[in-house]
């Protein structure tokens, strides 16, 4: 097996962040549904976007994982789904910036690059509305097959998974990976996806897939169950290793031993909880790609999450590499 050009490859929604700060009456007035993500169509998402007046950054819960494992110092490639328009050149731009390898082609006279506009209560609370255009149009013929097989992990976003010819690039993906020795991860996203997409989760989880993402809720939902050590055990036996966020409680990961409980970082003023798991699974990837122990793994998890929650915006401000040394973890 050769030696790998990537620490961690993504696939996944490629979305420009729209973020604007507003109260709870706000959304009440525009009828948002709060600290949860809704899919829009294109007039609601340009409506929304007037009426945030935010500030445009690129997005998405696997590339704003992918940047975070950048700043940490790993070698990073994404693969996901733009237009050729102002804002899929925005992501374009922003990604490559970020020192993200960014080849998928853009999509010509379809819809429009995707949108998530998001709005922050002063609760730090993210009601995210996500309009996906151009970023669904992904089929087995846009992955990128060299960065792939030369990607230690292949990092999966649950968001991708509507449409089937995306469903088909995930397998299409994970087998590529899989033959080429390295690892896949998945990330459940969000509530909603576990229900719409439960079977097939659990078929890739028990199939295809080495490392879990997943918050307490995401867990529950999969399982159909509601106590979190019956469902955590459940997840255990069926996969490698898993990660498990639940919030201020910290999160737990699990492989071959014991559940390994760890506490959330501290945080002086949470202001936006925007890509706190995001971010957290960039630090976990990190660790898991460099080889170090779980523990570790967790624990630049949390110092990505914190930092990320202490400002607006899904994506670091401060290189998590520099937080990580000053923490003692050297990879």
């Amino acid at each position: 097996m050769s030696e790998p050009r990537f620490d961690v490859v993504g696939l996944g929604n490629a979305i420009v962040d729209v973020i604007s700060p507003v109260g709870d009456a706000f959304l009440e007035e525009w009828d948002i549904r709060k600290n949860g993500m809704t899919l829009i169509e294109e007039p609601r998402a340009e409506t929304l976007t007037q009426a945030a007046q935010g500030q445009e950054k690129s997005g998405g819960s696997g590339a704003n994982t992918i940047a975070g494992v950048a700043s940490f110092g790993g070698r990073t490639a994404y693969i996901g789904k733009v237009a050729d328009d102002r804002l899929g050149e925005v992501f374009r731009r922003e990604t490559l910036a970020e020192g993200v390898e960014f080849k998928t082609s853009p999509l010509v006279g379809g819809p429009a690059t995707a949108r998530s506009i998001i709005f922050v209560t002063p609760d730090g609370a993210r009601s995210m509305n996500t309009f996906l255009g151009a970023s669904v149009m992904f089929s087995p013929e846009d992955v990128d097959e060299d960065a792939v097989r030369n990607g230690t992990i292949l990092y999966l976003e649950g968001y991708l998974f509507d449409r089937e010819d995306a469903k088909a690039a995930f397998v299409h993906a994970s087998e590529i990976a899989r033959a080429a020795g390295r690892k896949v991860a998945l990330t459940l996203s969000d509530n909603f996806c576990v229900d719409r997409h439960r079977e097939s989760f659990l078929h890739l989880i028990r199939g295809h897939v080495d490392f879990v993402f997943a918050n307490e809720d995401e867990l529950l939902s999969l399982y159909e169950i509601e106590d979190f050590d019956t469902a955590l055990a459940a997840l255990q036996a069926d996969t490698g290793v898993a990660a498990v966020t639940r919030s201020e409680k910290g999160s737990v990961i699990i492989g071959d031993g014991e559940p390994i409980a760890l506490p959330a970082e501290p945080v002086g003023r949470v202001v936006d909880t925007t890509g706190a798991g995001d971010q957290y699974a960039a630090g976990v990837l990190y660790g898991l790609a460099r080889g170090l122990p779980l523990a570790v793994c967790g624990r630049l998890g949390h110092i990505a999450a914190a930092e990320v929650i202490s400002h607006y915006g899904p994506r670091p401000e401060v290189s998590y590499a520099e937080l990580a040394r000053k923490a003692g973890i050297e990879a």
